[in-house]
């Protein structure tokens, strides 16, 4: 093993002098990353980093926490990208339960991070990527010997919402990353000629292992936003050739009086994922701009499964057909026997995109995986005669909120603690910005006196604001079938208008 697999096939492809981010003013050349990155490498590792340690972030969008990411798949750590919305209370399980040797977080989060950060060093970064790690790496060496890691080695530990239990690390090895990235560049046709804007975070696998690692391996260019903004995005349109983005980002676009075909013309393509893109929300985006958007389908522990076609048509309401070196199957959720086309069942995969099983957790993984080393995605789906894939549920009632994974049962354990709470029941129901929207079901019995805002007003300090829910609506009784179980289902039938 002579080479770092992921850190240089995402770096092979980009000429030193051509562009490669654009962000806060500043524009980085391909040269210009491997010299920050030597440098971000040496503060790590003279930060204690060594290989195969953990490096947790969360920290505010950057060009340099992008390049913390590089910087620690150089030193052949582990990244732990951590959402910025998390609580200290859920902070508190990733790292007892990862135990990385490197904390990097926004300066104003590092004494709370003391009290919780076991045997790891602290240091900050803030949102314009100055802080502790910035000025220890600006005085480095912009030289630094990658060090070597092959493809079982892990690059990542993403942590991702299960249907049972607390949530799991899925370890995204080298290979992992690298084949889903490779195989999206030659799918998506990403050239050097390519512009990217890049509006998602970079806690998440959609923004920092497709966005990033496909732009990058391509040696395109990325036009790098902070946040999503539908007026920057729309400008920026003029200069770019390629948007990812989740249904939100569309649904605010099409708001705008300025989407049109002219401003819509230099881009060659538009792609969602994360969350359900509505059929209706596809068909107004192509009349307005003339360009159908490209619906796939992935997961944290997967990356990318399955795309529409770049060349064919576009389906709406369909996330298209297994990538090339993806095997699809789905299969009757009792006994795990093939359904034919046009029958709904759980959707499992196999191919070198799957991650390596959960860290630290053996049990899951065994439950995750069948003995031909298919993976359970947990997902229903039906595929039709031609080929195309639907995502009609999840299973187990995983909530995918503006392409974030909710799980129900952590925000009902929540508000069951609440003063006259019965119980409760969380769901996801259709909405047309984030694609689902976190709903609790409250039952207060028949003499219940309790508002909105005493159930939501408490979840502030103890739940990130994703997972908070949009709407609570009151009952004196949850339905529940003959065995006594919640009937979920019947619930997302009868609100499922709430949010129209």
């Amino acid at each position: 093993m002579t080479s770092n697999l992921l850190f240089d096939r995402l770096m092979r492809a980009g000429v030193p002098a051509a562009l490669a981010l654009e962000a806060g003013g500043r524009r980085y050349s391909y040269a210009d990353l491997m010299g920050e990155t030597a440098r971000l490498a040496g503060a790590l590792v003279e930060l204690g980093v060594k290989p195969g340690d953990r490096v947790a972030a969360q920290v505010e969008k950057s060009a340099t926490n992008l390049l913390l990411y590089l910087a620690t798949v150089r030193v052949g750590g582990v990244f732990l990208p951590l959402n910025t919305a998390y609580t200290l209370a859920e902070l508190a399980y990733f790292l007892g339960d990862a135990e990385p040797a490197l904390i990097v977080c926004d300066p104003a989060a590092s004494d709370g991070l003391a009290a919780i950060a076991g045997g790891a060093s602290i240091v900050t970064l803030d949102a314009s990527g100055t802080g502790g790690l910035a000025d220890l790496a600006a005085n480095g060496s912009d030289t630094f010997p990658t060090v070597p890691r092959g493809p079982d080695d892990l690059a990542a530990i993403c942590y991702t919402s299960g249907t049972t239990g607390r949530s799991k690390g899925a370890m995204l090895t080298h290979r992992a990353l690298a084949a889903n990235a490779e195989t999206l560049v030659e799918l998506w046709r990403f050239t050097n000629r390519d512009v990217l804007i890049h509006a998602l975070p970079i806690y998440h696998v959609h923004g920092l292992f497709v966005a990033t690692n496909v732009a990058l391996m391509a040696g395109a260019s990325m036009i790098f936003q902070s946040r999503f903004d539908a007026v920057s995005v729309l400008s920026a349109m003029g200069r770019a050739t390629c948007l990812m983005g989740i249904p939100t980002f569309y649904t605010r676009l099409l708001a705008q009086p300025g989407l049109t075909r002219e401003a819509a013309a230099p881009m060659r393509l538009f792609i969602s994922g994360s969350a359900p893109l509505l059929a209706q929300t596809h068909r107004d985006w192509t009349a307005r701009t003339g360009k159908p958007i490209l619906e796939r389908y992935g997961m944290t522990e997967t990356g990318m499964n399955t795309s529409n076609p770049y060349d064919q048509e576009r389906m709406p309401g369909t996330v298209g057909f297994p990538l090339p070196d993806v095997a699809l199957r789905i299969v009757d959720e009792t006994t795990g026997a093939p359904v034919v086309d046009g029958e709904i069942g759980v959707i499992e995969v196999k191919g070198p995109n799957v991650c390596a099983g959960y860290w630290r957790n053996a049990e899951k993984t065994a439950e995750a995986f069948r003995p031909d080393g298919f993976f359970i995605t947990g997902d229903l789906g039906v595929r039709d005669s031609a080929g195309y894939v639907s995502i009609v549920g999840r299973g187990k009632d995983l909530i995918i909120t503006g392409g974030l994974n909710v799980y129900p049962k952590e925000v009902e354990t929540e508000i069951d603690t609440l003063p006259g709470v019965v119980e409760s029941a969380v769901i996801g129901l259709p909405h047309a910005d984030f694609g689902e929207a976190v709903t609790a079901v409250v039952a207060v019995g028949a003499d219940g006196d309790i508002t909105e805002a005493d159930i939501l007003d408490p979840l502030v300090s103890r739940l990130a604001s994703f997972k908070r829910p949009k709407r609570v609506v009151f009952v004196t009784d949850l339905p529940r079938n003959a065995m006594g179980k919640v009937q979920k289902a019947q619930l997302r039938e009868q609100l499922r208008v709430l949010f129209d």
